[in-house]
């Protein structure tokens, strides 16, 4: 009976440590599952690309660099915020950035005062600053639209006086011509294939036209192809050399409607002068476009070479 009670204990230490065993492999059982998931992410990290091992060091260092970057601009805005703005000097009147001798002769225009053309012209040649014989020019500012074609206003005529200006004209064709500085179609033609445009004004007749039509992108932004329109493609053409000796000017208004043109020099005397704008001035207001309602001539400016420029009454020029 001992014996049997003796292996029925030990029958049940058996089953005890059974049953620890057993509950110790279920406890081990999760860590031994977190290992093997650390495992494969220990594994995943070995290979190559962004979570390799080498490239989040790279990530970790390129955002501790992007992190000191941010700081070195932080501190470089709080300097600069810390630091006294310089004063802007504010800019000197146009005026003031002129010459010592323009602003001598400006002095003796008053800002904003329309002058009477006569008045105006003795002013222009008492303000001419320059040494040398400057060019009188004169400003009309036209209300006039350039983009439409009634209104884009272009003339040309002989001063009264002349331009004071020494022209060298070349003459397109074979007739015999003198005063000029070239003549004939061959030698013309040598000149321009050469690039020698050693010459003012260029006169052609009608039948030489053709020939001068692959040297247009040559005169043409030069403003020396002849045109009908500025007397400098004729059949007369002693007339028109005649006529560019005395004077003859051609105007046309720039894309904001202007007209700029030199009208005389400074070494003419004030009834030469005026002679001339008179001329000029009704030769704008004949080209007025029936489609232009109201004033027509809206500023008018008188200046010369270098020398400042005065204001012109626009009721005094009609």
């Amino acid at each position: 009976m001992a014996e049997a009670k003796k292996k029925a204990t030990k029958k049940a230490e058996v089953a005890e440590a059974e049953l620890v065993v057993e509950t110790a492999a279920v406890a081990e059982a999760p860590q031994e599952e977190v290992v093997a998931e650390e495992a494969k992410e220990v594994k995943a990290t070995a290979k190559a690309g962004k979570r390799s091992e080498k490239g989040l060091k790279e990530a970790e260092e390129k955002q501790a660099k992007e992190e000191r970057k941010a700081h070195a601009s932080e501190a470089k805005e709080a300097l600069e915020e810390s630091k006294p703005k310089p004063t802007a000097k504010p800019a000197r009147p146009r005026l003031e950035r002129q010459g010592k001798k323009f602003r001598d002769s400006a002095k003796l225009v008053e800002k904003g005062k329309a002058y009477k053309l006569e008045e105006a012209v003795d002013l222009a040649l008492k303000t001419s600053p320059v040494k040398f014989d400057a060019t009188v020019e004169l400003h009309v500012n036209l209300a006039v639209d350039p983009r439409q074609a009634d209104q884009n206003i272009r003339d040309n005529l002989v001063l009264p006086a002349g331009s004071g200006k020494k022209v060298k004209i070349a003459v397109f064709d074979d007739a015999a011509v003198d005063g000029v500085e070239i003549a004939g179609v061959d030698n013309v033609t040598k000149a321009l294939e050469a690039g020698n445009l050693n010459f003012d004004i260029l006169i052609a007749t009608p039948a030489q036209m053709p020939k001068l039509g692959k040297f247009a992108r040559v005169l043409g932004p030069r403003g020396l192809m002849p045109n009908p329109k500025s007397g400098t493609v004729t059949t007369d053409v002693a007339k028109a050399v005649a006529e560019a000796k005395a004077g003859r000017v051609e105007y046309r208004v720039d894309s904001t409607g202007i007209v700029h043109l030199g009208v005389g020099k400074a070494s003419f005397t004030k009834a030469q002068l005026l002679e001339n704008l008179q001329a000029v001035l009704a030769s704008v207001k004949n080209n007025k476009p029936a489609s232009v309602k109201g004033a027509y001539i809206k500023t008018v400016h008188l200046t010369t070479t270098m020398g400042p420029s005065i204001l012109v009454d626009a009721n005094s020029v009609g």
